[in-house]
């Protein structure tokens, strides 16, 4: 009965020993689930789903992106042929008239192309003059007030 008793004595030593064992992994996984929780904000998913999701996410996301990026695409261009530099040179066309009736505007893209209109005024008539200008190149010749009006248009 000593030999039988031993082993009973060994046999529950090594049980106690297991459901010590037990109660510190029971413990380990509690404290690991609830990492994952945080992890997977507090959703019943396994890591596995929340990887599948969260890819699923960044690809919505990047689509976003590439949209977001192709509307700014457009933007640019308009932008670009948009009228950006203006500038107006007053001045005198006829010695007689005085205040600086006459006027030059430019009208200009960021690529120089726009429109050139000059007013001229004398005392008993007014003139009205257009101007194509393409990349930096009119149409018509300009008069030095005109050429003057593109360049401070040019400037800004």
């Amino acid at each position: 009965m000593d030999a039988a008793l031993a082993v009973a004595i060994a046999a529950g030593a090594v049980a106690v020993l297991a459901l010590i064992g037990c109660v510190f992994l029971a413990q380990r996984l509690r404290r690991l689930q609830g990492a994952q929780k945080a992890v997977l904000g507090g959703s019943s998913h396994d890591m596995v789903d929340f990887a599948v999701s969260l890819q699923g996410r960044i690809d919505d996301l990047h689509r976003a992106v590439d949209e977001v990026a192709s509307g700014l695409s457009r933007v640019d261009r308009r932008v670009d042929g948009a009228i950006t530099n203006t500038a107006v040179v007053r001045y005198d066309a006829y010695e007689d008239t005085g205040g600086k009736q006459s006027a030059s505007f430019a009208f200009l893209d960021a690529t120089r192309t726009g429109t050139v209109v000059t007013a001229i005024q004398g005392r008993d008539y007014a003139r009205i003059y257009v101007k194509d200008i393409e990349r930096g190149t009119a149409s018509v010749a300009l008069s030095p007030e005109e050429q003057t009006a593109v360049e401070r248009a040019m400037a800004r």
